[in-house]
């Protein structure tokens, strides 16, 4: 009974060692399978650092066989210069984890591979061995290159945007939907006197410019402009541009403030120079038409104000009465009663030292920029101020040396007489004066319809000639077109001859043509002189020209339709031009003339954008669009004069 108990025993008991020896014989094969085909190297070396076994995986990345690398030192594995590094890594590895690290390994053929590397010591038996799983990370390598070159490229436009950011001069600013800065230009910093940090999160219109509350530009939700006028006399030109996300909903604004004051008074200068050439070409011609003093009289107070744009301008004759008083003989515009209030004399009293007292009793020009403020206006500020009278100026008519008459002009606004606009005012004065005197002798009378004939001649020389100087702000700004104005005016004139128009429209059509695109004085010279491709924005306000052009022409009246024909000059028959898509009889004869004129120069030359493309491509563009967009009479005299070599450009 015992002994069969005890076989009993030991055969379940080899059963089981038989079973467990079955599953660890599996095991081994399965741990084997993996090692051979698993994606990583896995080496084993002993203490003395010696290969002792390899997967098929390092046979195939390093090149040797089986053989080659049984006993291989582990240092012949790593490349040359990272061999020295060994002896750490290794002593890292008796941590418990073991350690993780990359270096780089070198294959039999020399070539060299980036890896990790884990190691750890491992307990066989009594023998101590270290294995190292080691991984390819070539790709990981490379991926992290590729990634920190493109984070320094994208490193690099971000400094360059932030360069041109601080670089440009006009303030700029980046504000969220609540108005708040969240990014601005050195510029805009300076502007405010603030540290850039102290900007950051403030609404910018408490910052700059200081507004009660935001412009209008910037609650919108589009691209828009508005121009500021500041308390310290400066002008700015508000551009708000949208920052939209994916869905189109706007997210931030780009807001520029151009400082356009020095333009702006220039332009204003401009336009009162040319007023007053104007009124002094009014005044000419009514010298000569005019057969009495009194209505001589009152068409020089009438162009004054039509023409010369002014409140109220009257003429007073000197008497050499007891109280040397000064009576008001003519007058045109709003006097309301006050030439009955003024009680003017040249005597040597209070009244007697206001500007037409002063200018009969010294012989000059007296002028008051401010009445408010200027004490010689003191008896007659109040009377004034209510008709609207807030600067005048007084100028003696003379005779011979002696003062006979005062010619009294107003304007609206204060500081209304620059220098220019006085010595034209003056010259005027002479003339009406030397006029006045012809009329009184018959035979002075004839000799000042001489005088007049020259004079209008050498206003119309003046007029051309400030002409001429408004076309070369532009083409200051513009180098590019250059030349393009004066060349599309003789083109013009040449097709209206062609055509038979009589000489006045003729000229008329000259001085439009030297000033078609005066309006781009408004546009930025970097839109103007741009390389690349225009945006949609940029092509957008270039397409504004021809009406900012006619809004700086429509106030001089001119005895031609300039302005309409600056204002029409891209408008094609078929209603598809621009600005206001006029069709066929809608746009004048001359502004049909100037845009065949146009687009021939435009398409011959050079522009930033394209080389010029020749005078045959132009001619072909009118002559197939012929009927469409241009004229077909203005077409057919274009062609003929270049097919009968009677025009050429000269560049």
């Amino acid at each position: 009974m015992t002994k069969e108990t005890g076989t009993g025993k030991t055969s379940s008991l080899s059963m089981e060692c038989r079973q467990t020896f079955d599953e660890l014989r599996t095991l081994k094969v399965k741990c084997e399978s993996m090692i051979k085909y698993a994606n990583d190297i896995i080496l084993l070396f002993d203490s003395e650092s010696r290969l002792v076994e390899a997967n098929d995986r390092a046979i195939e990345v390093y090149g040797y066989s089986r053989e080659e690398l049984e006993g291989m030192s582990v240092i012949s594995l790593r490349a040359p210069e990272f061999r020295d590094s060994l002896m750490i890594d290794w002593g890292q590895s008796a941590v418990p984890d073991g350690v993780l690290f990359e270096t780089l390994h070198q294959r039999k053929d020399g070539s060299t591979f980036p890896v990790e590397v884990s190691m750890r010591l491992m307990e066989i038996g009594s023998q101590t061995f270290r294995q190292e799983i080691i991984r390819d990370i070539s790709e990981r390598k490379s991926f992290q290159e590729k990634f920190q070159q493109q984070f320094a490229e994208l490193e690099n436009i971000r400094k360059e945007w932030a360069d041109v950011f601080d670089s440009v001069s006009d303030p700029i600013c980046i504000h969220d939907q609540d108005m708040r800065v969240v990014r601005a230009n050195r510029a805009y910093a300076e502007k405010i006197g603030l540290p850039y940090k102290e900007i950051i999160g403030k609404y910018y219109w408490q910052l700059f410019p200081k507004l009660d509350e935001p412009l209008y530009s910037t609650t919108d939700t589009g691209d828009m402009e508005e121009k500021i006028h500041l308390a310290d006399g400066s002008i700015y030109l508000s551009h708000c541009y949208a920052i939209k996300d994916a869905n189109g909903v706007k997210i931030y604004t780009i807001h520029v403030m151009e400082d356009i004051t020095e333009r702006e008074h220039a332009e204003q200068k401009l336009q009162r120079i040319t007023r007053t050439l104007v009124t002094l070409s009014a005044v000419n011609h009514a010298l000569v038409r005019t057969n009495g003093e009194t209505e001589l009289l009152e068409e020089i107070c009438k162009s004054a104000v039509l023409q010369g744009g002014y409140v109220m301008a009257w003429v007073g004759y000197v008497q050499a009465d007891e109280a040397k008083s000064v009576v008001p003989v003519a007058h045109v515009g709003a006097e309301q009663g006050y030439l009955e209030t003024v009680d003017i004399t040249w005597a040597d009293s209070e009244r007697g030292h206001g500007p037409v007292g002063c200018a009969v009793r010294l012989g000059m020009t007296q002028v008051v920029q401010d009445i408010r403020a200027d004490p010689r206006m003191t008896p007659w500020c109040a009377n004034a101020l209510q008709r609207g009278y807030n600067a005048c100026i007084a100028l003696p008519l003379m005779i011979k040396g002696k003062v006979f008459g005062v010619l009294g002009i107003y304007a609206k606004e204060t500081s209304a007489f620059i220098p220019e606009e006085i010595a034209l005012l003056e010259e005027m004065a002479g003339d009406m004066a030397y006029g006045i005197a012809g009329l009184r002798t018959e035979i002075e009378r004839d000799d000042a319809l001489q005088r007049y004939r020259e004079k209008s001649e050498q206003l119309l020389s003046n007029l051309s000639d400030t002409i001429q100087a408004i076309a070369a702000t532009v083409e200051v700004r513009d180098p590019y077109t250059a030349g393009h104005q004066h060349r599309v005016a003789d083109l013009a004139v040449a097709i209206a001859h062609e055509l038979g128009l009589d000489e006045d429209r003729v000229y008329g059509l000259h001085l439009a043509g030297i000033v078609h695109d005066l309006g781009k004085i408004q546009i930025p010279a970097e839109i103007l002189s741009k390389p690349g491709r225009l945006t949609a924005i940029e092509y957008a306000m270039i397409k504004q020209h021809p009406q900012a052009g006619y809004d700086i022409l429509k106030g001089i009246q001119f005895p031609w339709p300039i302005a309409q024909i600056v204002l029409q000059h891209h408008e094609r028959i078929d209603g598809s031009g621009y600005p206001n898509g006029l069709k066929g009889g809608e746009i004048l004869f001359e502004a049909k003339i100037l845009a065949v004129a146009d687009v021939v120069e435009a398409m011959a030359s050079h522009r930033p954008y394209r080389a010029g493309l020749g005078q045959v491509i132009a001619l072909a563009e009118i002559g197939n669009h012929k009927g469409t967009f241009y004229d077909p009479s203005t077409v057919e005299a274009c062609l003929k004069l270049f097919r009968e070599e009677r025009f050429a450009f000269v560049w």
